[in-house]
């Protein structure tokens, strides 16, 4: 590492929502710029209008937030290199392309689009490659004329080298040599004005003073363009570092939005774990070790682990597998180490939901902080938790009667043991988990029933489920005046078993 003060960027395409591919590039990168104490830049390229989606923008900035990735610059905070939105820069891209083509580096090209298509069907027809075959860089300027006069609207073109080698060098895949004839005349500027993603990409990394660029592997065949840009402007090229790609479970495509896996579709964009129940800290760990590792054996590391430790040379060329199987694992382990009022105040929304409660409405009752202690060992996504507490909310219980009844008894039997044991409830103070369950717990041997099947009885009738979490701990969140009445109803299914 040289003396020159790290700058990386992040620079999403509005196109669409954030997808976790794109989020782990952002997180190299915000990794590598706290890494070496430097500068980490949110650039967004939106000028691909066609494909604009509005909502995007809101979307990628909500999207790294919620992970915890914060930049220095960009569109909200400002900057010394701004705007950091492309469509604010159009001038610079124009004059740029103008600067190469006074260097005769580069040539308005007046091709229609219709004589371009043509032209590829040719090239198709006689299996050729295909691409632009430079018919306007040969123009002489009284052509040129003519064409700008009958009104043509000219894009501008580079001017590759046509013999030759282009040769660079990338951090983590070695060197890399590209044979010149094989480059196209890249479109730099089209004929609206604004920029292809090659001409604007070189033009604002060289401006912004980007001294590293990490980024996906899939725009490593466009190196060689934007190193002969770099060549003609006279400008030194960053560093580069293609990351891995990312793999679908079975490890023989790229995770997609088209791909399927049982139960549904795959989670690719970021808005979807947070909303499915993931915590970010979970994701940021897991998409740490996407092609990155910090030894043979740690998976579960802090933000300061992996800060500390973060370097190119631990990025690993080859394709990463997304497993969701270990990212589940991972945030059952993030959830079960987070303090207990910290849990409760993540769960609050997804248990709000699940039950159709008011949010505010849950977080004024006491019952969920006191259940999480009971239940955080037994949930991977924050809506599992739902299942486990909505006894405690509901005012009525619905379940078969048929469950009141103790294993090797009867409904008589079974109501006469819930009856002892609402006596012993009754009776019960302080009316909190070991109280009630020293009242409790000689009752089944008395009664002349295993405990699992009086203890089971008692569970359904006050959370009116087979599987809870610990009993005596629920009798206490209920309170001692919702747990008789609970058992009172409860009674009353019995009789009517009786009386059937």
């Amino acid at each position: 590492m040289n003396s020159t003060p790290v700058r990386v960027r992040f620079a999403p395409s509005p196109t669409g929502y954030l997808h976790v591919g794109g989020a782990r590039t952002a997180l190299f990168n915000w990794l590598f710029a706290r890494r070496h104490a430097g500068v980490f830049v949110l650039r967004i390229e939106d000028t691909d209008r066609t494909r604009f989606v509005p909502e995007g923008l809101s979307d990628i900035t909500d999207s790294l937030r919620w992970l915890g990735l914060d930049w220095d610059e960009g569109p909200d905070v400002g900057g010394p290199y701004g705007p950091y939105l492309q469509s604010e820069r159009l001038h610079l891209y124009q004059q740029y392309a103008q600067q190469l083509v006074a260097q005769d580096q580069a040539y308005y090209c007046y091709c229609t689009p219709e004589r371009l298509e043509a032209l590829r069907e040719q090239q198709r027809a006689r299996k050729e490659d295909v691409g632009y075959d430079r018919h306007c860089r040969y123009l002489t300027a009284q052509q040129r004329a003519e064409l700008a006069a009958a009104g043509h609207r000219p894009v501008i073109r580079l001017k590759a080298p046509l013999e030759g080698q282009t040769v660079f060098t990338d951090a983590i895949r070695g060197t890399i040599s590209v044979e010149n004839s094989s480059l196209d005349d890249l479109v730099l500027l089209k004929s609206d004005g604004f920029p292809t993603y090659h001409l604007a990409n070189v033009v604002d990394d060289h401006l912004m003073a980007i001294t590293h660029i990490l980024r996906a592997d899939e725009w490593l065949p466009s190196v060689p363009k934007h190193v002969l840009l770099y060549q003609a402007f006279g400008w030194q090229m960053p560093v580069l570092a293609h990351l891995p790609v990312i793999l679908d479970p079975s490890g023989h495509g790229k995770l997609s939005k088209r791909k399927k896996r049982e139960g549904g579709e795959y989670l690719v964009f970021v808005n979807e774990f947070r909303r499915a129940g993931y915590l970010p800290e979970a994701l940021f760990n897991f998409l740490t070790l996407v092609g990155w590792s910090l030894d043979d054996k740690t998976q579960i590391m802090s933000r300061e682990t992996a800060i500390a430790n973060f370097d190119l040379d631990r990025i690993n060329k080859s394709p990463a597998a997304f497993s969701y199987d270990k990212l589940d694992w991972m945030n059952g382990v993030y959830i079960r180490e987070m303090a207990p009022a910290v849990l409760a105040e993540r769960l609050a929304p997804f248990v709000a939901a699940g039950l159709g409660m008011d949010e505010a409405e849950l977080r004024r009752r006491p019952e969920l902080a006191q259940l999480v202690p009971l239940i955080r060992e037994r949930i991977k996504l924050l809506p599992d938790a739902v299942e486990w507490v909505d006894w405690a909310f509901r005012e009525t219980l619905e379940y078969d009667a048929a469950l009141l009844i103790a294993k090797g008894s009867d409904a008589g039997a079974s109501r006469a043991a819930l009856q002892t044991a609402r006596d012993a409830l009754a009776g019960c103070e302080p009316f909190q988990a070991p109280a009630i369950e020293a009242a409790l717990r000689a009752l089944p041997e008395r009664l002349g029933l295993k405990a699992g099947a009086f203890f089971g009885m008692v569970r359904v009738a006050v959370t009116g489920k087979t599987v809870s979490p610990p009993l005596f701990e629920s009798l206490a969140v209920l309170g001692k005046a919702r747990a008789l009445h609970r058992i009172d109803l409860a009674l009353n299914k019995l009789s009517a078993l009786l009386e059937a």
